[in-house]
């Protein structure tokens, strides 16, 4: 069969995205969930890539007479055109075979990164010839668009981590959020990009999608800007979602097949960063657990101690946020979206005065409930920066604004998903490139001064002003609303504890 793109699919997003969703049907009927079926979808896609990148460095060399460029080398037994001719029981066992082998490299290139961890959960020959013959063999994927192969990959993530019993929503940010966070970040050329706790690497590729964006174009209308290796990272806890990430990535146009990878697995709170970035964007996971039982750890008594944290606690979202102050970078930035208990436990109240007094957390947005995977989460963006100022007097926080989008607002994942114009008023009102000083009062945005928040009982910042509608028993949803999002709460908490469950007999 050729090697050609198909005549009549493939080449825009939405026939692409469809050929890929009606697959995925096929095999959601044979009991894996859409985030498995993307991650078998990626193990068959990356060795077609990786075959066809070396077909078109040998055509290259061949047309030029010159040496044939290095480049990625997959063993024979593993690589795609070994599975092509093999059939029935012959395919099943070799695809296993080939991923267990492939599994086993030490994660360092994107393809290595990719494919650690990587079992076959296609039981059925016929079905996985079908994949390899009618979906994969067809088109010749690298000539694809960037943002048509990219889009159409993270249309089966967002879908995938919208089912409840995948257990993967704990890593997908909405992307309208993600979006309103880049924007009034505004990545500039100069930056170095951060996520330590990438998920499937959305900030990272919505950082990327800005700059190119608002790059001006150079001569012949090509962008002048590249993201070189170490410009953008991220990093994740779990390697099959840090391998989704890779690939997230690659499939936007980020990284090389054979280059370093742009996500490491590993702990990000292990130690303290090798690396700074003078912009971090990130999300750390909601809960206490981790994401999933990870040996050699150095945890003592359930807290991380390093020599950069102000503060000892086995609290993971403050550690995630005092590893985010310790890897800025000065000068330097930072977006990162929290639940509630960081701004008023009092344990923490150290890390918030840390925060005050060595960086300017000049903004906090205050989200609605009902827009993550736990609908019942009462979560903020953090933004702070960080300056090459030696230490000062006093905090260098001078006002802290806050804007409510929580109070009165009811988003559901399913029902009404939070949308980008949602935070259209927040990125109006928040200036992004304009001096702060030009920012204005209105019904949802406020400024309070240092001083006033230095003096409030353990440094409380969960802050609202007159009174917040959600919490008045006057404005509660009615009683089958209430039951409907208790039910949802309870089967992300059940999705989670499945996919532990899952992976501990898997692993």
């Amino acid at each position: 069969m050729t090697n050609t793109p198909d005549a009549h699919w493939g080449s825009t997003t939405e026939e692409l995205t469809n050929r890929l969703w009606e697959y995925c049907g096929l095999l959601r009927d044979r009991g894996l969930t859409t985030i498995e079926y993307a991650e078998q979808l990626t193990y068959l896609l990356l060795l077609k890539m990786a075959d066809e990148q070396s077909r078109q460095l040998e055509r290259r060399a061949l047309a030029f007479g010159e040496p044939e460029a290095a480049h990625l080398v997959v063993p024979p037994e593993c690589g795609w055109e070994s599975l092509t001719r093999l059939r029935g029981k012959a395919l099943r066992d070799g695809h296993r075979q080939a991923l267990a082998h492939l599994s086993a490299q030490d994660p360092g290139t994107t393809f290595e990164t990719v494919f650690a961890d990587a079992k076959s959960r296609i039981h059925d020959a016929g079905l996985l010839e079908k994949l390899i013959a009618d979906l994969i063999r067809p088109v010749e994927w690298t000539s694809l668009q960037p943002d048509v192969l990219g889009s159409a990959y993270e249309f089966l993530l967002e879908k995938g981590t919208n089912e409840v019993r995948s257990g993967a929503g704990q890593f997908f940010t909405p992307r309208p959020l993600v979006d309103a966070i880049v924007t009034v970040t505004q990545p500039q050329l100069a930056d170095t990009v951060t996520d330590p706790a990438c998920g499937t690497g959305g900030f990272l590729i919505a950082a990327h999608q800005y700059l190119l964006s608002h790059v001006p174009e150079g001569p012949y209308g090509r962008r002048r800007y590249d993201l070189g290796p170490g410009r953008i990272w991220g990093q994740d806890l779990v390697p099959r979602t840090a391998g989704l990430a890779a690939m997230n990535l690659l499939l936007h146009g980020l990284g090389s097949i054979d280059g370093p990878s742009l996500v490491t697995v590993g702990d990000a709170l292990a130690e303290p960063p090798s690396r700074r970035a003078s912009l971090v964007l990130s999300h750390p996971p909601f809960g206490t657990m981790q994401a999933l039982p990870h040996a050699g750890t150095p945890l003592a008594d359930g807290r991380y101690r390093r020599a950069d944290f102000p503060f000892l606690t086995a609290n993971k979202q403050i550690n995630f946020l005092q590893h985010i102050m310790s890897v800025m970078d000065a000068p330097g930035r930072g977006a990162v979206i929290l639940p509630d208990n960081v701004l008023f436990e009092p344990n923490a109240e150290p890390v918030r005065h840390h925060l005050l007094h060595e960086f300017d957390f000049h903004t906090l947005l205050r989200l609605p409930t009902g827009i993550f995977f736990a609908g019942g989460v009462k979560a903020n963006v953090l933004f702070f920066e960080k300056d090459r100022q030696s230490a000062a007097a006093g905090p260098r926080t001078s006002q802290l604004w806050v804007y409510d989008l929580r109070s009165g607002s009811r988003f559901s994942r399913g029902r009404n998903p939070l949308q980008r114009t949602h935070l259209d008023d927040f990125v109006q009102a928040y200036l992004p490139g304009r001096p702060r000083t030009e920012r204005r009062d209105t019904e949802c945005f406020r400024a309070f001064g240092v001083n006033e928040l230095l003096q409030r009982d353990h440094l409380n910042l969960d802050l609202w002003w007159d009174h917040d509608p959600s919490e008045d028993p006057g404005s509660l949803l009615p009683p089958e609303q209430i039951a409907q999002d208790i039910v949802a709460d309870l089967q992300a908490a059940l999705g989670e504890f499945e996919a532990l469950a899952s992976a501990a007999r898997k692993g």
